[in-house]
């Protein structure tokens, strides 16, 4: 492995080294995020992998989905799964993909688990053994019955300190870390460590 090795940031941020497994940006604004989604979504790797997001509430997790899904090609409504626990996709014009194939993809959210058994019994694991890209929040709520995730994204919310009580507006600024804990998820970080 490298060391001292220097990764131009990803949209405008100074970055970690990817060799290390891990990046650490910065995103300002949600156009910031939305690049990122576009890289992210120009990784062939991405077909076959499963990525956890992690953050509070209002992070930012489903406004990356959303982002990303729409770069992979998903057309429609792309909802938040927080009710259904998970909302299936496909991206039928998806340019990862060879022509007419789509590229399945799940976004699920455990946020409403309270017992990681909970997993075991609607029967995601034969969802998480076929081919396609998961996208998984609140990981931690499935605990150990999760399958093995190819790359952690943890999104946090960065603070702001306003000049004037009437200048206040909602912050769009981000700490995002991510972290390769697979063969794909080092192609997947090295994508967007560029």
């Amino acid at each position: 492995m490298k060391t001292g090795l220097h990764v131009p940031p990803i949209v405008e941020t100074p970055a970690t080294p990817a060799a290390s497994g891990a990046w650490h940006g910065r995103w300002t604004t949600e156009a910031d995020t939305e690049a990122f989604a576009r890289q992210l979504a120009a990784c062939p790797a991405l077909t076959h992998a499963t990525l956890a997001l992690h953050g509070d509430l209002g992070a930012g997790k489903t406004t990356l989905v959303r982002h990303l899904l729409r770069a992979l090609g998903v057309r429609g409504r792309i909802k938040s799964p927080t009710y259904a626990v998970v909302e299936p996709h496909s991206a039928i014009d998806c340019p990862l993909m060879p022509p007419g194939e789509p590229l399945l993809i799940w976004h699920f959210d455990f946020y409403r688990f309270n017992d990681p058994r909970e997993w075991e019994d609607a029967g995601f694991r034969e969802l998480f053994a076929t081919p396609g890209l998961k996208l998984v929040e609140w990981p931690e709520r499935a605990g150990q019955f999760l399958s093995v995730i190819d790359l952690d994204i943890d999104i946090q919310p960065i603070d702001m300190i306003y000049n004037h009580p009437a200048d206040a507006e909602p912050n769009e600024a981000r700490q995002v870390r991510l972290t390769a804990r697979t063969p794909v998820g080092q192609r997947l970080l090295a994508a967007v460590a560029l």
